[in-house]
């Protein structure tokens, strides 16, 4: 986590499953996050998967920041991540840039 007097600034990395199984506690832990911290920046690279628990609960804490006057912002997203986002039509709703590694757009995986 890093906080500057004037932005304070909550980075939260994820890894595993972001799914049923992991969504209840991950929730707990961002509702809390966006509770405290005007901004929070989400780490997404180490998600291994992404189902559609773990995505009402990025949208979930998405909403709640906003309606705080908050900031959540989904980060370095894994290749799991962007392609259920993507699968969902979700990618725009977050508002967040997706971007994609060069090693991935050369190899075209």
């Amino acid at each position: 986590m890093t906080e500057t007097a004037s932005n304070p600034v909550e980075r939260i990395v994820l890894a595993g499953g972001l799914n049923i199984y992991s969504a209840a506690g991950i929730k707990t832990q961002l509702l809390q996050a966006v509770e405290t911290a005007s901004q929070v920046e989400l780490d997404l690279l180490k998600v291994e998967e992404l189902d559609t628990a773990g995505l009402q609960v990025l949208v979930l804490a998405k909403r709640e920041a906003a309606r705080r006057g908050h900031e959540l912002r989904l980060v370095a997203h894994s290749d799991e991540v962007r392609e259920a986002l993507d699968l969902c039509g979700m990618v725009g709703w977050f508002g967040d840039p997706l971007l994609i590694p060069a090693d991935t757009v050369a190899t075209g995986s």
